[in-house]
């Protein structure tokens, strides 16, 4: 099995749009979609449950343009250009993620990983319990576990999402939130683009020989880069904290993007030769 699992290693490395398959990989390690942490997080920043299911909508409508997109750009400028356009414009929209991080309403606060490291013991903890206000109700028994009861738990994805207990606990501005959401939904137009993009490549530069081969280990690695980002977020579980996960997430991306780039650079100096 170890030999048959580095053989299609090989085979994948071999091929000549290795670049562009790994740079595809790189981009499922993000928290910047609809999935159960987003959801936790737009939870603890005071949006309602029928409010996140119609951006859900949303943002497929805002696929489905991704897809449409692909296939005019195609017929007009090509494969390669095609993937380039996309990916400008899926870094572009990621850009409000990142600015919705230091916008008014964000919780961002790196001094969390102090705190919960007990590396500042100079820090009141009061202001410690303040600061998670989002997690436990401020009155309880001291003799009781510190447990969420059930009116504050969201089964959502098999993932328990603590949700604000009070119903006044909201962000001072929701400027950061809107900002995060608008980048997400309109990065998912690039998304699609782009990783429609990439598949053709994959189909039309392998042989048909060894085409199984390479798409399973082109899965394998986007399923462990996706893993990847599930590991930073038991690292860093605070909403706090969030705003470092979208950094980087962002930096993956790009990181996946310019191996695209030098991708297509080789290919037009091949082409040239």
């Amino acid at each position: 099995m170890l030999r048959i699992c580095t053989d299609g290693w090989k085979s994948y490395y071999r091929q000549s749009v290795f670049l562009a398959g790994l740079g595809l990989a790189f981009l499922y390690t993000t928290v910047l979609g609809f999935d159960c942490i987003t959801t936790g997080y737009a939870y603890t920043q005071g949006i309602s449950g029928s409010l996140l299911s119609l951006l859900m909508a949303v943002s497929a409508i805002s696929g489905l343009m991704g897809t449409f997109l692909f296939t005019r750009l195609r017929r007009h400028y090509g494969l390669m250009v095609t993937g380039i356009i996309s990916s400008c414009l899926h870094v572009c929209c990621l850009m409000l993620c990142v600015f919705s991080v230091f916008a008014p309403g964000s919780p961002f606060d790196l001094g969390i990983f102090s705190v919960l490291m007990g590396v500042n013991s100079s820090i009141n903890m009061g202001e410690l319990e303040q600061s998670q206000v989002h997690l436990y109700p401020p009155h309880r028994n001291m003799n009781q576990p510190i447990l969420p009861d059930r009116s504050s738990i969201h089964w959502t994805n098999n993932t328990v999402l603590l949700e604000n207990i009070h119903t006044g606990d909201h962000p001072d501005s929701y400027i950061s939130i809107i900002l995060l959401f608008l980048g997400v939904i309109l990065a998912r137009i690039g998304l699609w683009s782009f990783d429609l993009t990439v598949t053709q490549l994959l189909q039309e530069n392998i042989p048909e020989s060894e085409r199984g081969v390479v798409n399973g280990v082109q899965s394998s690695m986007n399923y462990l880069m996706d893993l990847v980002h599930f590991i930073m977020v038991i690292l860093a579980p605070q909403p706090q904290q969030f705003g470092l996960l979208v950094i980087i997430s962002t930096l993956f991306v790009i990181a996946g993007h310019t191996m695209y780039f030098s991708y297509t650079r080789k290919y037009k100096a091949m082409e040239k030769e």
